[in-house]
């Protein structure tokens, strides 16, 4: 064993348990490893750079963007509201209704800002018709996944992938290609879903603080902390929220858990909820801020945007699909041979005409834009150049070959999905891809078979993150505001996993044969 292989595994095993500790923001976890790479030689500066230049790297920052706009615009408020029965109903009759059109939402738009405006319009819905929320918060974040499965830029996973094989010289997804087993794993969980979430779901838990409590002018708000609030990691006492927000803590939720005394004590945690007692002027002044993921007084807040706004952002959003589907055809390509019109082409035009038209404040675009998780799928791509630089992707790909050799590559494709699965679920979706891709090239090129089903059962695998809140930001959110124990998504999450695991693996070969 090589000296850049020991070197490679061990800066490996220190990323992974430093993502798993979360003591940092993911993206500067795994730039620290890619600089120590970079110091030992195993990359060339423009091997570590090569990431930041990607164009689903690009193509994910701009769809930040357009998911802005048209959460701006008001589009999606109108669509939940329309989709809640207004008048006494059941769980099942309300998550039929529900489900299957969030999940389609969901294919075309980020998932957080989905669930960032759902789950506080359902949670005050289910109390007003006197049905539960906690049968309706984890499966809104679960159809969030399961639709951004089923299409290329449904999730960033999708994207990153996808330029991982460009940059591997094969040629890429289009738009739908993913949908012939994602729509299968989607509607799968779905039916899931509406046959078991009511029996597997907590009925409401008592919260310590009453919504409706209200003290003079003050009443509560739900804020979920964000990566950038400035007290992670500190105790509640030492970073004084009412000094910085002008509003007071009078309850922690965490885990299931509501802690409503010695809050001075507490550590504040990323996903935390927390109950503040503000007056009107609290949501106006921070729910901009990107501080606070989601913030939720229990009243609908109007927006600005009119009629015509939501519809022009609609519009949009369809052609820039339409657009990139079409501009995939042979014919197109062409008819257009100078011009690649694919999905980087009409989301750049997209976002600047969503600019330019003030669907989304220009001026602000960079408060919008995730940038630890663009820094996390640039150095992806390096780490993932790393492993096959060393050596460590052959290496990994051989010990698992020959652990298997008997079996056949259907049996690899299903040890690919638990290894990409276990990872997701431990850290984060994008760093599951950058590790499972050079061993799916290497596991395809030992054994002499077609790589896309790998390719495939990688985004499959590293977007199923169900059986944890902290594999996925949405579980986080829902977690918080919906009160979930741990064990809440242990229970349900378990199945869904595995359903995911078993069509994944049924299906992929037969659809992309090896």
């Amino acid at each position: 064993m090589t000296f850049e292989i020991v070197f490679v595994l061990l800066a490996l095993l220190g990323m992974v348990v430093a993502l798993i500790m979360d003591k940092m923001r993911p993206g500067m976890v795994l730039f620290s490893v890619v600089v120590l790479f970079l110091c030992a030689g195993i990359l060339s500066p423009k091997e570590m750079l090569e990431g930041f230049s990607n164009k689903g790297m690009i193509t994910v920052a701009m769809l930040f963007l357009v998911s802005e706009g048209v959460r701006q615009s008001g589009a999606l408020g109108q669509i939940i509201k329309k989709l809640l029965p207004q008048e006494k109903t059941s769980v099942f009759k309300a998550q039929l209704r529900m489900l299957p059109t969030i999940s389609f939402i969901s294919a075309f738009l980020n998932n957080t800002p989905v669930v960032v405006i759902f789950a506080p319009i359902i949670k005050r819905w289910a109390e007003a018709v006197k049905l539960p929320a906690t049968k309706f918060l984890i499966p809104l974040s679960y159809v969030t996944i399961l639709g951004g499965i089923c299409t290329l830029i449904g999730t960033s996973t999708n994207l990153v992938v996808h330029g991982m094989i460009l940059e591997a010289g094969f040629e890429g997804f289009t738009m739908f290609e993913l949908g012939k087993v994602g729509v299968f794993i989607a509607l799968a969980g779905i039916v899931y879903l509406l046959l078991f979430s009511s029996k597997l779901l907590p009925d409401v838990r008592q919260e310590a603080i009453k919504s409706d409590e209200e003290h003079g002018t003050l009443h509560p708000v739900e804020a979920v902390l964000g990566a950038r609030f400035p007290g992670i990691n500190k105790r509640l006492g030492a970073f004084d929220f009412k000094r910085h927000y002008g509003a007071e803590v009078i309850e922690i939720k965490r885990g299931g858990a509501s802690i409503t005394q010695n809050l001075a004590n507490v550590r504040l945690r990323e996903g935390d909820t927390l109950v503040v007692m503000a007056d009107d002027t609290f949501i106006q002044a921070w729910g901009e801020s990107s501080v606070f993921v989601l913030l939720a007084n229990g009243k609908d807040v109007d927006t600005a945007a009119g009629r015509g706004k939501r519809w022009f952002a609609l519009v949009l959003l369809v052609l820039m699909i339409v657009g990139a589907t079409v501009g995939e055809l042979p014919a197109v390509k062409e008819a257009f041979p100078s011009i690649r019109l694919d999905m980087f082409f009409f989301v750049s035009v997209t976002t600047v005409i969503m600019a330019w038209t003030k669907i989304f404040p220009a001026r602000k675009y960079t408060k919008y834009i995730s940038w630890d998780i663009l820094i996390t799928i640039a150095c992806a791509f390096a780490i993932s150049k790393a492993m096959v630089n060393s050596g460590v992707a052959d290496a990994v790909a051989c010990y698992i070959i020959g652990m298997t050799e008997h079996y056949g590559p259907h049996v690899l494709l299903a040890a690919l999905f638990i290894i990409t699965n276990l990872f997701t679920e431990l850290i984060t979706n994008n760093a599951a891809a950058a590790l499972a891709f050079p061993l799916a090239l290497s596991i395809s090129s030992q054994l002499g078979v077609d790589p896309m089903p790998f390719f495939v059962v990688i985004c499959m695998a590293a977007s199923a993150s169900f059986s944890t809140p902290i594999g996925y930001q949405t579980n986080l959110i829902v977690q918080g505001i919906g009160n979930y124990k741990f064990m809440d998504f242990v229970r349900i999450g378990l199945p869904l996993n595995l359903i995911t695991f078993l069509i994944s693996v049924f299906l992929i070969p037969i659809i992309w044969p090896f």
